[in-house]
């Protein structure tokens, strides 16, 4: 071989040995990946350190159609404002971020089966964070049996029957006082005008929820001395009670007692008129407390009392968004035009429990928030949020709405929030 091939071959090799020298670091590392799209969308989502902001969804099944439609348009009223007000505040604390609050509804139809599937898909295709209940304790008994099965946290504010509870389940709270208390403050409030009341007739939709109420009140009025001359209930859906009005009038009673819904409580109102029933109290476990009662029946709404979760009266004082009853109406009211409902209260202080329990649970996992419910113990614009091993709201007193003869209504009992006197007796039909 030559001298002057040698020396080529030798330039050659040297070269080689540099350009290795140069790229040889990166040639060796593998390249950078990215991460994939659930990952990213997961670290996004993550309630603390740095990121995008977070979002906590909560999914329900509401009657917006069906029998129960008024009642769920005030639910999905609560629900709403709750969320447009926490947003507007930057969403709800999570560790050290805020996580915007969405919110997906579904109509149930006033169904409880058909309640019962919207919620399932709620969990299993919608991926929703939490659930909130549904209207009417039918519908709320079959949908946190699903809650339940997928182990994600229920918290329902329109389920009153203690049938929901009473099955070992850990994963369902209800923020309202349970069905057997709701008439007892109409007992009382009635007994601390006239103690010389005797008797009582209570009439109750067949249903779950109206005859833990009627039972509920038939036990109290007995304890109270009352003697209940009458207790019978009409279907669900019923178009006519006349014969039930008719028993009741042939007993003279002294307060007539109804335990169903909306729609009913007209009814009733409407054929006792029809029929000449007067007694010297009318009360209701619900509908007189809402705007469609009186809408519905006009003068003939006049004295009529109602049981109620909560009222603008009542004298809670909170830190939570709403701060008081009276802000809280305020802003019901700039919304959606008239003066809230106890159930859209109620549906809003359930989103206020859960607030409260994930700012406890500094997360947004499941289990921890479920155990952060279970020890709630939270003074609300509502009252108080705190339950029972069941996951029943028993610590929260009800309270008394009257249908007044200027056509408004007001808070007449307990005392210390009243703001009206109770109008007392209920003037006959023959009188007015």
């Amino acid at each position: 071989m030559s001298k002057r091939l040698l020396i080529l071959l030798a330039l050659l090799l040297i070269a080689a040995m540099a350009l290795a020298a140069c790229g040889g670091g990166k040639a060796t590392q593998a390249p950078a990946q990215e991460k994939p799209a659930a990952e990213q969308k997961t670290e996004q989502a993550a309630p603390s350190g740095g990121g995008e902001e977070c979002k906590v969804v909560f999914g329900a099944a509401v009657s917006l159609t069906g029998k129960y439609a008024k009642e769920g348009e005030y639910v999905k009223n609560g629900y709403e404002l709750y969320v447009e007000e926490i947003n507007k505040a930057g969403g709800i604390p999570v560790g050290d971020k805020k996580c915007k609050v969405e919110l997906k509804i579904y109509d149930d139809e006033s169904n409880a089966d058909r309640s019962a599937q919207l919620v399932e898909k709620l969990i299993t295709e919608d991926k929703v964070t939490f659930l909130l209940g549904p209207y009417g304790s039918g519908n709320t008994f079959a949908t946190t049996a699903i809650a339940e099965k997928y182990k994600v946290p229920m918290v329902e504010a329109n389920g009153a029957a203690t049938k929901i509870f009473n099955r070992g389940f850990k994963y369902s709270f209800a923020v309202l006082s349970p069905a057997p208390n709701y008439l007892r403050g109409i007992i009382d409030m009635a007994l601390d005008k006239d103690p010389n009341l005797k008797t009582v007739a209570i009439v109750i939709e067949n249903g779950a929820f109206a005859l833990e109420v009627a039972q509920g009140a038939k036990d109290y009025a007995e304890e109270k001395g009352l003697e209940v001359v009458y207790f019978d209930k009409y279907a669900k859906a019923a178009k006519d009670v006349s014969s039930l009005i008719t028993a009741m009038k042939s007993k003279n009673p002294d307060i007539v007692l109804g335990a169903g819904h909306l729609q009913d409580t007209i009814l009733v109102m409407k054929q006792s008129k029809d029929l000449g029933l007067s007694p010297k109290v009318f009360g209701f476990s619900v509908g007189p407390t809402s705007p469609e009662f009186r809408k519905a029946l006009g003068k003939d709404a006049d004295y009529v009392v109602g049981a109620a979760q909560w009222t603008p009266e009542l004298k809670y004082q909170s830190d939570d968004i709403f701060g008081t009853p009276q802000h809280f109406t305020e802003l019901y009211k700039a919304k959606y035009g008239e003066i809230p409902p106890y159930q859209a209260a109620e549906s809003a202080a359930a989103l206020i429990a859960y607030q409260k329990a994930i700012e406890a649970a500094g997360s947004l996992d499941k289990d921890k928030v479920r155990d952060a419910l279970a020890a709630l113990d939270y003074d609300s614009f509502y009252g108080k949020l705190k339950f029972n091993e069941q996951g029943m709201n028993v610590y929260k007193p009800m309270a008394v709405m009257q249908n007044y003869t200027d056509g408004n209504l007001y808070t007449v009992w307990p005392k210390e929030a009243a703001v009206k006197e109770f109008l007392y007796p209920f003037v006959p039909w023959d009188q007015r």
